[in-house]
Parts: C-alpha cells; sequence; structure tokens
C-alpha cells in the first residue's frame, strides 16, 4: 500500500499500461504523474490522470531547467491546467543551479511566479532544488501558500531539511536514500519527523539499489520505502502506512 508521489509518465511511451499494470501489481494504490513545459506535454498527463481517477493523479508545471523558454501563454495555460480538479500541485518548479539550464534570475521569477499561482488556485507547491537549499527556503518564506507543498527528491542533509520542515513542508525520498554516496540524506531521512515523510521514485530516473543504472519505474518505490523502514527501524507496513497517509494529506489524494 504505497503512493509514489512524483513520477515522469510521460517518458515511457508504448510501454506505458505495461508500467502502470506492474505498478498496481507492486501494491501501489496511487501514483502523481509530473506534467512539465512545454504546455502540450502538461496536457497529456493530465488527460492521463483524467483517465484512471483510481490511480492517477497529475501536477502540472515550469521546471526550471525551461523555465527560461516559457511565454506568456505558457503561464496563463498553466493556470488553467492547475485550475482543474485533476491537477493537485503546481510544478514541479524551483531552482537548479547545478545545471543553470536557465538564468539564475529567470529561475527565480519563474518559481516565484509558480508559488504565487499556487496560493492564489489553493494548491500545493511541487519544488525541485539542486545546489541551491538556502534561495530554495527563502522563497519559500516569502511566498509559499497555506496548502504548502513537497520538497521532491530530497538530496540535501539535516541542516537543510530542518528550514523545509520550519516552513511546513514535506520531505520525499527518492531512489538516492539507496546510494553508496547519500549518507547525509539518510540522516536527514532517520531524523524527520515521521508525518513528514514520502517516497517517490522521480521515475524514470534514480532506480535505487540494486537496480540503479536501470530504468526506473513506479513499482520501485517500494525498494525506496523498504530501505526508508529500515532506517526508521520501523516494520515496512508501518512506514507504508505512514507515507501513504502524508501524501494524501500533502496533496489531497484521495483516500
Amino acid at each position: 500500500m504505497l503512493i509514489d508521489c512524483h513520477a515522469h509518465l510521460d517518458d515511457y511511451g508504448a510501454e506505458l499500461d505495461e508500467v502502470i499494470a506492474r505498478a498496481r501489481a507492486a501494491g501501489l494504490v496511487h501514483v502523481v504523474a509530473i506534467g512539465q513545459w512545454p504546455m502540450a506535454k502538461a496536457r497529456a498527463t493530465v488527460d492521463l490522470a483524467r483517465r484512471d481517477r483510481s490511480l492517477l493523479s497529475a501536477t502540472a508545471g515550469i521546471h526550471p531547467h525551461d523555465a527560461a523558454q516559457a511565454t506568456e501563454d505558457d503561464f496563463a495555460e498553466l493556470e488553467r491546467l492547475c485550475a482543474g480538479p485533476d491537477v493537485v500541485a503546481v510544478g514541479e518548479c524551483g531552482l537548479d543551479f547545478h545545471y543553470d539550464r536557465s538564468p539564475r534570475d529567470v529561475q527565480r521569477k519563474v518559481f516565484r511566479r509558480q508559488l504565487q499561482l499556487a496560493k492564489k488556485l489553493r494548491r500545493p507547491a511541487m519544488v525541485h532544488t539542486r545546489e541551491a537549499d538556502l534561495e530554495t527556503a527563502a522563497i519559500l518564506s516569502e511566498e509559499l501558500g497555506p496548502d504548502g507543498g513537497v520538497i521532491h527528491c530530497f538530496t540535501s542533509d539535516w541542516t537543510a531539511a530542518q528550514r523545509y520542515l520550519a516552513l511546513g513542508m514535506f520531505l520525499s525520498f527518492s531512489g538516492v536514500l539507496t546510494f553508496k554516496n547519500a549518507d547525509p540524506v539518510r540522516e536527514a531521512a532517520e531524523k524527520a519527523p515521521l508525518d513528514r515523510l514520502l517516497v517517490e521514485t522521480d521515475s524514470p530516473f534514480l532506480a535505487p539499489v540494486p537496480h540503479r543504472g536501470k530504468r526506473n519505474e513506479p513499482a520501485l518505490v517500494a525498494v525506496t520505502a523498504a530501505r526508508l523502514a529500515e532506517l526508521r527501524k520501523l516494520p515496512l507496513a508501518e512506514l507504508e502506512r505512514a507515507t501513504t497517509a502524508n501524501a494524501r494529506a500533502a496533496l489531497r489524494l484521495p483516500g
């Protein structure tokens, strides 16, 4: 009984039906499909979620990599999509100072704009941050709405985690939790309150060990959940119940 709270389902093409079937077989009760710019892809993700509401919900957003390419028409379409009943969060949005595929000043502006949209529409924010924790937390402290949000694919340390937790954010852990050199991530996963923890795949990326280097998919969120339960010294069933309840609370998913 698990929820994958962040998966890029538009990357599977003709294999998507098989991927979804394996997710159901693995015991997943919900998958949050991430809809991203260009807006035609975001629309397709929302349409996918609409066709299978029992298993899927969607988000819509402009990734920091694409911030410089977004137009006013894109923002208008984003607002229209996010106002609909099948979109549970705005994003992923945020800052990425590792690749810097968009200028940092543009990333900041587009991030703020999406947080303001989330506040206006009463949606949580699905937040991407890489090598930008201080600025991400600072912008969130100024712009985050009452519906809060999720730090997706948390890859930082306990110090950064505490900043996000103080803002009311949920922390979502991916297959990175299983990687050899991820001790700071594991420390944060051990210390964070249980009622703020989520699990995700970020599929098709970041497959957990022992699948690292292969294409990831929602069914493998079970591997990350098992590692998280081990770190927390909890029975797996208890960890599954907690993260599932947390995902439903964070993203207002169907129960």
